[in-house]
């Protein structure tokens, strides 16, 4: 926690991840403890009891993790139990027991059998080198209750506060009182780390990347605009206050809203929710989402150590397929490597994993895996009792219109929707073609942009160059709408920029037909689609294609929007 330095007289900017504007103070994320990396040996007759006690400590952390795991449900579920089982883990834990036998103590063996992963997934950089994050959050939580100081983490504010912390682990962000935590603010951090999603689940409005962040003292007074990306302390309280309550008018036309999704002058706008298990199926369900737009299907095999069985996969699927029974589920097949590694398919030691063997190209490793993916979904199709026309099947790294057609060859043989998703440069540049080979395309900005502007999405020192207003990457996006407008072919969006409100309004003016995004997220989404028509919409898409940079394209579609 920084001293009190003199109050900040100028906005602090960053990148902007959940609307809304709160007047707070800050309070702190708690301090972690130091990480030791010496001490003395510890005596043969010790060493036994120390390991003992390493146990006993690794055991405590984890059922902390997993009582909290079992009071919140969706996404904060999963991130608290990901964490403890990252506690629990074999791997790291085997080579700390050996240090411990070595000599060393529990807190030295700690650090040093952690560090070794986090140096392994510093190496391998994209969404792995997001998880040291994980990893340091568990080595800290181990070692405070190794040495019984406090456990770092969110404290809990006696009145409504603003979060500020360097950076956030994901058991940190899982499970915050919305009612204490009104805003979150870090110095780390990118708009798809697991403080962004969080954030987007529990509506709380949310920047990260904010430099000079360490100057604001708890207990400062802060104006945070999570639309804007702006931090503002020393502002007059009257202006803080009518910006408040101008907010809060906007979030009650939100919580007002009930669909259906339709602009204005009525073009309606299919908005779909993204899942990843029938947990989060069913809540999406029970709220305004006329449909899935991005199954991920990767969880159930990312804890895996052997490919789970057709049986298994099938049983998961049904869930989600039962859940939006009757309408639309686009389920995409397989996204692993790179930051996924898979136990038994991932290559070992690509140079550069990020643009090596990930999502559709593990046909080159084992074509089998895909082949008994979709007989899975054909047969959780089957035991669901839903129209196979409902099921929306895509590959997602998909590179050329070769892959495109042959894929797409596989999924229609067993009656159901073919797709891809467009995440390549090449592929969108070949948009024309490529409409014509599938029944539908679905855009992830997230990749693309990536891909697109050479920079990893995950770094936040970059994340000014990954921002889904990038008007290079909103050109590749116009281009592939463009071309399925052209051709009848759907095109949708399911990356982080379908969940803001201003640029939902921009794609769906190229002639985006449908949105994908956090449950949470649809009904901003569509209130702010409500207010505008479609010529509005056209209108800032034309006007952000010929904007020079992130901030000049929202600009220049606030102010479409307006007129």
């Amino acid at each position: 926690m920084p001293s009190a330095p003199a109050a900040a007289t100028r906005p602090l900017t960053g990148t902007p991840v959940v609307p809304g504007v709160v007047h707070a103070p800050v309070v702190w994320a708690r301090p972690r403890p130091e990480a030791p990396t010496s001490g003395p040996q510890l005596p043969e007759p010790e060493r036994a009891g120390e390991a003992e006690r390493l146990a006993a400590a690794i055991e405590a952390v984890a059922g902390r993790l997993e009582q909290r795991a079992a009071a919140v449900s969706g996404a904060a579920a999963e991130v608290l139990t990901a964490t403890a089982g990252i506690a629990r883990d074999t791997g790291w834990a085997k080579q700390a027991r050996k240090k411990v036998q070595a000599g060393e103590s529990a807190p030295v063996a700690t650090t040093h059998a952690i560090g070794g992963f986090i140096e392994t997934f510093e190496k391998l950089g994209g969404v792995m080198a997001e998880r040291t994050t994980d990893l340091r959050d568990v080595r800290d939580r181990v070692i405070a209750e190794l040495t019984g100081e406090p456990e770092p983490g969110v404290p809990t504010p006696a009145e409504p506060s603003v979060l500020c912390a360097e950076d956030l682990a994901p058991a940190d962000t899982a499970g915050l009182d919305p009612q204490r935590v009104v805003a979150i603010v870090t110095s780390a951090g990118g708009p798809t780390s697991h403080t962004s999603i969080i954030a987007r689940q529990h509506g709380i409005p949310c920047v990260v990347g904010v430099a000079g962040l360490e100057e604001l003292p708890a207990g400062q007074a802060v104006l945070v605009d999570g639309g804007a990306g702006t931090v503002e302390a020393g502002i007059d309280a009257d202006e803080a206050a009518t910006r408040v309550a101008a907010d809060a008018d906007r979030r009650a036309r939100i919580e007002a809203w009930s669909g259906p999704a339709r602009t204005a002058d009525g073009t309606d706008v299919e908005l779909l929710a993204n899942v990843q298990d029938g947990a989060g199926a069913r809540a999406a369900a029970a709220g305004h989402a006329q449909g899935v737009g991005l199954f991920r299907t990767e969880l159930l095999f990312l804890d895996a150590r052997t490919e789970p069985t057709v049986a298994d996969q099938a049983t998961r699927y049904a869930e989600v397929f039962s859940a939006f029974a009757g309408r639309k589920v686009v389920l995409r097949t397989l996204d692993a490597g790179s930051d996924k590694p898979l136990a038994f398919a991932t290559l070992p030691d690509e140079p550069n994993p990020a643009l090596g063997v990930r999502g559709y190209r593990l046909v080159q490793v084992d074509p089998g895996l895909l082949e008994r993916q979709l007989d899975a979904v054909a047969q959780a199709v089957t035991d669901a009792g839903v129209d196979a026309g409902d099921a929306w099947v895509m590959a997602p790294m998909v590179a050329t219109l070769a892959e495109a057609r042959t894929f797409a060859r596989q999924v229609r043989g067993r009656g159901l929707r073919a797709g891809v998703m467009v995440e390549v440069p090449a592929l969108a540049l070949q948009a024309e073609a490529l409409v014509r080979e599938v029944d539908f395309v679905s855009i992830g900005t997230n990749d693309l942009a990536q891909y697109t502007m050479a920079a990893d999405r995950m770094a936040a020192s970059l994340a000014d160059l990954t921002d889904p207003w990038q008007p290079a990457v909103l050109r590749l996006v116009e281009h592939a709408a463009r071309a399925g407008a052209d051709a009848g072919t759907p095109v949708g969006v399911c990356g982080e920029a379908a969940a803001d409100p201003d640029l939902a309004c921009v794609l769906v003016g190229m002639g985006v037909s449908s949105l994908s995004m956090a449950a949470g997220a649809v009904s901003a989404v569509g209130e702010r689609l409500s207010r505008v028509t479609h010529a509005r919409c056209r209108a800032a898409a034309e006007a952000v294609l010929t904007a020079s940079d992130p901030l000049r394209a929202r600009e220049a579609a606030q102010t479409a929007l307006a007129s």
